[in-house]
C-alpha cells in the first residue's frame, strides 16, 4: 500500500497482518481522490473507521489543511501513528481513538465542521453504516457544502436518505462501492 499523489506520493504505508483490517484499496483511493479533484485542498477531512489511516494520509499528501482520524482499535490507532511518523507528518492531524459515535460527540463539542466524510466500517458491521451516516445528518459536523463518502460492499444496500443527507452518486470499483452523500442545497 502506498500513497498515490501529492506530497508524500509513492511512499509505502504500513498495514496490520491477517484479516483484522481491510485497507482501501490504492486503485480505490485513487478513484476517490480523482472525484474530490482539487478541492482537497485546504479542507478538513474526516476519516472515520480510519484503519492504517491511509485514506486521511492520502488526504494530508494532496494538501488537506486538517485531518481527524477516528479508530477505535489499539493497534489500528498505533498504525496510524506510525504511519504518521514515517512519512514524517508532525501537524495537520488529530487522532481519536474511541468509538465513531463517541469521536463524532467530542467533535461536535468542539464545534468542529468538516468539508470531506470519509467513512469506512468494516464491512460486516452494517449497522455502523447506518448510525453513523444518521447521526452525521442529524448533527453540526457538516456544512452546507460538505461531501460524505461511504466505502462499502457492492452487494450491501444503504438508503438513499439519512436524514438530512441525500445520495447524490454511486461509484462501484470492483467488489467496493463508494456511495456520496450531500445535504439539500439551501
Amino acid at each position: 500500500m502506498r500513497v498515490i499523489a501529492g506530497t508524500y506520493r509513492g511512499l509505502r504505508l504500513r498495514t496490520l497482518k491477517g484479516g483484522n483490517l481491510r485497507p482501501t484499496s490504492d486503485q480505490l483511493r485513487e478513484t476517490l481522490f480523482d472525484v474530490l479533484g482539487p478541492s482537497i485542498a485546504g479542507a478538513t477531512f474526516l476519516d472515520a473507521y480510519a484503519g492504517s489511516g491511509a485514506v486521511g494520509l492520502e488526504a494530508l499528501s494532496r494538501g488537506a489543511r486538517q485531518v481527524v482520524f477516528i479508530e477505535h482499535h489499539r493497534a489500528a490507532a498505533e498504525l496510524i501513528r506510525q504511519n504518521l511518523a514515517a512519512l514524517q507528518v508532525d501537524s495537520g492531524f488529530h487522532l481519536l481513538t474511541c468509538a465513531v459515535l463517541t469521536g463524532l460527540e467530542r467533535l461536535e463539542q468542539q464545534g468542529t465542521c468538516f468539508d470531506f466524510v470519509f467513512l469506512d466500517p468494516p464491512y460486516q458491521e452494517i449497522r455502523e453504516y447506518h448510525h453513523t451516516l444518521r447521526q452525521l445528518a442529524r448533527g453540526t459536523l457538516l456544512l452546507p457544502s460538505s461531501l460524505v463518502v461511504a466505502e462499502h460492499l457492492r452487494h450491501v444496500q444503504l438508503e438513499e436518505v439519512y436524514g438530512s443527507l441525500h445520495r447524490t452518486r454511486l461509484l462501484r470499483h470492483g467488489d467496493a462501492q463508494l456511495a456520496f452523500y450531500r445535504l439539500p442545497p439551501a
